[in-house]
């Protein structure tokens, strides 16, 4: 079985059971929802190609792919590693199901043995996000590391992951983010495209 540090689970306990209130209740689970972020992007996409022309849609292409890459190589890693989600395996969890915040009994036993846990890929996929967008579109490098922090945050809350789930999440996400940086920047100078949006 995977283990749970004592910091890990200390740090668990406090986002998930200590830090709590009616407006986290109601905003961190929109974080953890996949929707916002595509109906976000797809909005700054025809934005984008409005103001610059249908040729900026290469740099969104980018991002596509960066978190694709990521979002498959997390769901690999899971299913090898088999670690429990919290809200499986711990007693006083708080998590949402259909709508409705619920808690484990305090005499909670776990019935599953494995789970896909670790690493978070809600944390990769907005790591990787955030490093392709601050490398592709400078102006926004002081605010987009507000994403994957905060949807981090939001898996914790909701007992989806423990802290290192997300943490080690957001390390795979930002090494295969550099990695499709990496590769665009040599295919963007082969075929005399910019590397960078323009403002």
């Amino acid at each position: 079985m995977f283990p749970t540090l004592t910091m890990d689970l200390s740090l668990f306990t406090l986002l998930n059971q200590q830090w709590r209130n009616a407006a986290l209740d109601v905003i961190l689970p929109v974080f953890s929802q996949r929707w916002p972020l595509l109906v976000l992007l797809s909005g700054l996409l025809v934005w984008r190609c409005l103001l610059r022309g249908k040729d900026h849609s290469v740099y969104f292409i980018v991002l596509l792919v960066g978190m694709g890459l990521s979002d498959f190589s997390t769901n690999q890693i899971k299913h090898a590693v088999g670690r429990l989600r919290p809200v499986e395996s711990l007693a006083s969890v708080y998590y949402q199901e259909s709508g409705q915040w619920l808690q484990r009994p305090a005499d909670f036993t776990p019935e599953k043995e494995r789970g896909t846990s670790f690493p978070s890929a809600h944390a990769a996929n907005t790591a990787a996000l955030a490093l392709l967008a601050a490398l592709l579109w400078r102006r926004v490098r002081s605010f987009v590391w507000a994403v994957p922090l905060v949807v981090g945050w939001s898996r914790v809350y909701l007992g989806k992951h423990f802290p290192t789930d997300v943490l080690a999440g957001w390390i795979l996400g930002a090494l295969l983010g550099s990695l499709c940086w990496l590769v665009w920047r040599a295919l963007s100078r082969r075929l005399g495209l910019p590397e960078r949006a323009e403002v």
